[in-house]
């Protein structure tokens, strides 16, 4: 990773900090930062990605400002993280996107909207559009079939590529290696951290608003989590329901696809709307402001995702049904499209740096 103002001064905090001792624990930063006596370039990426902003460190340092040290690993790796996501982003030329990502997923909403509903006004007669269809099959009168395989495949394999090679140029950056994926007890680890979210204030929680200890960010958080998992399962069981089994969508309100997303759309809008609260109401002083526009775009993309894909369910089979397909696609396409370029990269670099974490205890 190349040297920046945010990596250099995220060195000399943590070298404070490294002589201090005080934060030790808190979190798993501070026993990973322990093992180091000289902090390279992959070894900040590393730290700035296994920090959960859970703000603890923050209000017990006594070199915080307006102390002269002026320590707020907080902001630091905030700003720090932001850094490595368009680093570490493929292709090169759409990194960039990071830097105005709330602009960026603003842009890219209207236009992905814009495009599925002109698109279906200009394919589909109104009385199609607009009309009642009921049964199996009722959303493909609407959005062709093979339409929604082609954008969903194309989209989808290439959020996918890209967060993949980013998370390669990542995990060799902090000094992974293959084998590392191999190791089965650091995996078992790493897989308990991500699912119980561990470092998110696993004893007292975390200080979500001010120097008092709250759960509700991570609460909120696993609600987010665990309804964009069950999602995905919807999304699969769906899947092999119709290429499997020869069930055609929609699904009866009681079937696995149904319920899985039903649940998953309510976790994921609960997460959202809690995150966004959270985000308002937190005191400013340890976060990046500048970084504030482009996690509140994701995450109320994310929320708009979810709550058209309820308002579809709601609308099946009525004349309503259409025009809120052609927007819970348009929505669903930009977070395809955004995926590798949004605040989700977080989720992929923590992991990484959880695994990395896992090992070093290992050994």
């Amino acid at each position: 990773m190349r040297t920046t103002d945010s990596l250099l001064e995220a060195r000399r905090e943590l070298e404070i900090c490294n002589a201090c001792r005080y934060c030790e624990g808190f979190c798993a930063v501070f026993p990973a930062m322990e093992l180091r006596r000289v902090f390279n370039n992959g070894d900040l990426s590393y730290l700035a990605n296994l920090c959960h902003n859970c703000r603890g460190c923050y209000y017990a340092c006594q070199y915080a400002p307006p102390h002269e040290f002026g320590i707020n690993m907080p902001r630091t790796f905030a700003e720090l993280r932001a850094e490595t996501y368009e680093e570490y982003a493929w292709p090169g030329f759409l990194a960039g996107a990071f830097r105005r990502n709330g602009a960026v997923i603003a842009i890219l909403t209207a236009l992905c909207l814009a495009g599925v509903l002109i698109a279906a006004a200009l394919f589909q007669s109104p009385a199609v559009l607009f009309g009642s269809h009921a049964g199996p099959g009722a959303f493909y009168a609407v959005i062709p079939h093979g339409v929604m395989v082609a954008v969903a495949g194309v989209t989808g394999l290439f959020a996918l590529f890209a967060l993949l090679v980013g998370f390669i140029r990542f995990w060799s950056d902090i000094g992974g290696r293959a084998g590392d994926f191999f190791r089965p007890a650091p995996l078992a680890r790493a897989l308990g951290d991500i699912l119980t979210l561990r470092n998110l204030g696993e004893e007292h929680g975390c200080n979500d608003q001010d120097e008092a200890f709250s759960s509700l960010r991570r609460r909120f958080h696993h609600a987010l989590f665990y309804g964009f998992l069950a999602c995905f399962a919807s999304t699969a069981t769906a899947t092999f329901y119709e290429y499997g089994l020869s069930m055609i969508s929609p699904f009866h309100l009681f079937s696995l696809p149904v319920v899985l997303g039903t649940v998953g759309g309510i976790g994921i809008v609960v997460g959202c709307a809690g995150m966004l609260w959270l985000k308002m109401a937190s005191d400013q002083a340890p976060g990046a402001r500048r970084l504030l526009g482009g996690d509140v775009a994701f995450v109320l993309l994310l929320a708009l995702s979810s709550v058209s894909g309820l308002t579809l369910l709601a609308l099946r089979g009525t004349s309503g049904m259409g025009i809120t397909l052609a927007l819970h696609l348009g929505f669903v396409l930009t977070l395809f499209l955004s995926l590798p370029y949004s605040k989700f990269v977080h989720a992929i670099y923590r992991a990484g740096a959880l695994l990395r974490y896992a090992l070093e205890r290992r050994s």
